[in-house]
């Protein structure tokens, strides 16, 4: 279509250009937004335009029945229509309230090292997303996490060897096809090398290219799979272009990507308003820069449309300037028609998935390593950082699946650091009085005020019993993340079950 050419006579769009450009320009954006009824009058117009998909949060899901209805509606409006969500499982997941699989996460499945078993997982939680009309998945995570201070990739990636992550994603991205949803890969070309979370600023992976190509490995095998989207990282890679994060650089989306890994699915970028675009370049310039730079869509997650609109606006004039060439975007909402092709309309009728699963996967990950001796009526500490505010966190708790194996047990949850820790220890003492004691700490490396109050236990109560909930760090026990499976598997033994 690039070389088409329009007489002064064609139908132009409310931005002045020919409908078929403007609609491709709406092909190239993903939009969040509010209410779990009803598609909202401005995302009606948006998908009248051509919007090429809608990503759906927790905000969005009330139960199974009520997401149902939506996809539908919001299909009803343009059955070509691409309905996306995060669904990565363990602690991860926006859809607890619509009776999603409790799977763990990546990482418990790396340890299991069954791809035979993440295949089964990754079916129960695709057979889910079809059940609900929901198909796309922007999952599994291909990042591998090797820097010990990477604070957002962690017990999300299957781990840190290439091979392990390699053939795990395998598994993963077939099992979701068999269900008729779209995977994503993420996040290209890695976010497991950095110190900074992208959410909150700028990331940097300041590796030799030498070692940064151990990251693309997984990348590589997931394309090898077929996977159909590719989900960029907001990071900062010196040694592959030391200006722009990966989302906005040619280099890494174009000659890297799409030339060296030969990948000509939908990539896809991380959500714009993302601190590390949204504070340096702002999310409409974001949008602008990174379609130039060989994304084929962008995705903008918030709910307040009027940011969407801004993003889209950015584009339609880049186009109309000639900053944003026409045959970019041809070739960008080409791959995303072509997508919406595959995935976009549901399959038939949903067989069933494996329930039984994910807790299988947690209990191996578990098991992998000696268990120390049951501890039954304990008191069970329960010390985790506050939930990520862009992960949605379904309310897992430690204590509570040990309650529910061993009603005898008693505990404390202590979510975030307290401001009094000394009257925190006090109160957890008197509590446990000559009860076994159990401290578990979710990634306390990262978390000084976790050290601090399991020092202190311990110098009163050195006989406690350590758990690890998020990636290991010396305890008896770990549960390898923080999902509901994970978290009971660590009950079960903990209560000799």
């Amino acid at each position: 279509m690039s070389g088409v050419t329009f007489s002064a006579h064609t139908p132009a769009s409310p931005a002045g250009l020919p409908l078929d450009l403007d609609e491709a320009a709406h092909r190239c954006l993903v939009a969040g937004f509010d209410g779990t009824t009803g598609v909202p009058d401005e995302l009606e117009r948006l998908v009248d335009r051509g919007l090429g998909g809608v990503i759906l949060f927790t905000r969005n899901v009330r139960d199974a029945e009520q997401v149902r209805r939506l996809t539908e509606e919001l299909r009803a409006v343009r059955p070509d229509l691409l309905v996306g969500i995060d669904n990565e499982g363990g602690g991860i997941g926006h859809l607890v309230g619509a009776g999603a699989p409790d799977v763990p996460g990546s990482f418990a499945l790396g340890v299991a090292d069954d791809p035979g078993l993440t295949a089964r997982c990754a079916d129960a939680l695709a057979g889910h997303l079809a059940s609900l009309g929901i198909t796309v998945s922007y999952a599994p995570v291909a990042d591998l996490q090797h820097h010990p201070r990477n604070p957002i990739v962690r017990t999300r990636s299957f781990g840190a060897e290439p091979a392990l992550a390699a053939r795990h994603l395998r598994a993963w991205i077939a099992a979701t096809e068999r269900r008729g949803v779209a995977s994503c890969a993420k996040h290209f070309p890695g976010h497991g090398g950095t110190e900074t979370d992208s959410h909150h600023g700028i990331a940097v992976d300041p590796r030799p290219y030498d070692e940064l190509r151990a990251d693309l490995e997984s990348f590589r095998a997931a394309v090898d799979a077929g996977v159909p989207m590719i989900m960029s990282a907001h990071v900062v890679f010196p040694a592959l272009d030391p200006e722009r994060p990966a989302t906005l650089s040619r280099r890494i989306l174009g000659d890297l990507l799409r030339r060296e890994l030969d990948f000509d699915g939908v990539l896809v970028s991380d959500a714009l308003e993302m601190k590390a675009i949204a504070d340096r370049y702002g999310e409409a310039a974001g949008a602008r820069i990174a379609l130039a730079a060989g994304a084929d869509q962008v995705i903008v997650a918030v709910p307040d449309l009027e940011v969407t609109l801004a993003c889209r606006d950015a584009v339609l004039g880049a186009l109309r300037s000639g900053a944003l060439p026409e045959e970019r975007l041809w070739e960008a909402a080409g791959r995303v028609r072509r997508l919406a092709g595959r995935y976009a309309v549901p399959a038939g009728a949903v067989g069933g998935w494996d329930t039984g699963a994910g807790l299988e996967a947690a209990r191996r990950a578990v098991r992998s390593r000696p268990v120390p001796p049951a501890v039954r009526g304990a008191h069970v500490v329960d010390l985790f950082p506050p939930p990520h505010p862009a992960l949605n966190w379904g309310g897992e708790d430690l204590l509570s699946e040990v309650r529910a194996v061993d009603p005898a047990a008693t505990g404390t949850a202590v979510a975030g650091e307290p401001a009094d820790p000394a009257a925190v220890v006090a109160g957890i003492l008197r509590a446990c009085g000559d009860a076994p004691l159990v401290i578990a700490t979710c990634d306390a490396g990262l978390h000084p005020w976790q050290e601090r109050l399991r020092a202190a236990l311990l110098a009163r109560r050195p006989d406690a019993v350590g758990v690890d909930t998020g990636l290991p760090e010396g305890g008896a026990l770990c549960s390898y993340g923080r999902g509901r499976v994970n978290l009971r598997a660590v009950a079960e033994v903990l209560a000799g079950g």
